[in-house]
C-alpha cells in the first residue's frame, strides 16, 4: 500500500457495513455516550436499549453479542452482560 512505512503491512478495517442492523444500530448508540466513563456508559447503552428497543431486537442483539463480540462496540457488550 502506498501510505504504509516501508517494512509495514496496512492491516484494513473490517467492512462494518456488512453487519446486521442492530449491531450497527448498538455501535451507533454507544458512540453517542463514548463521553462517559465506561461504567456509565454502558447502564445509558443499557437505558436507551430497554426503553426504546423491541424485546426481539434485543434478543437479536444478544445473539450477536454471543456470536462475535468484538463486531460490538465494549459499553454494548457490557449493558448486555452486567444489565439486571
Amino acid at each position: 500500500m502506498p501510505d504504509s512505512p516501508p517494512g509495514t503491512t496496512r492491516v484494513p478495517e473490517p467492512d462494518r457495513r456488512a453487519d446486521p442492523p442492530v449491531v450497527r444500530m448498538a455501535n451507533d448508540i454507544a458512540r453517542q455516550f463514548g463521553y462517559l466513563p465506561a461504567d456509565e456508559a454502558a447502564a445509558a447503552v443499557a437505558n436507551h436499549l430497554r426503553s426504546f428497543w423491541d424485546p426481539r431486537m434485543r434478543r437479536q442483539l444478544a445473539e450477536e453479542v454471543g456470536r462475535d463480540p468484538d463486531r460490538l462496540d465494549p459499553a454494548v457488550v457490557r449493558a448486555l452482560t452486567t444489565s439486571p
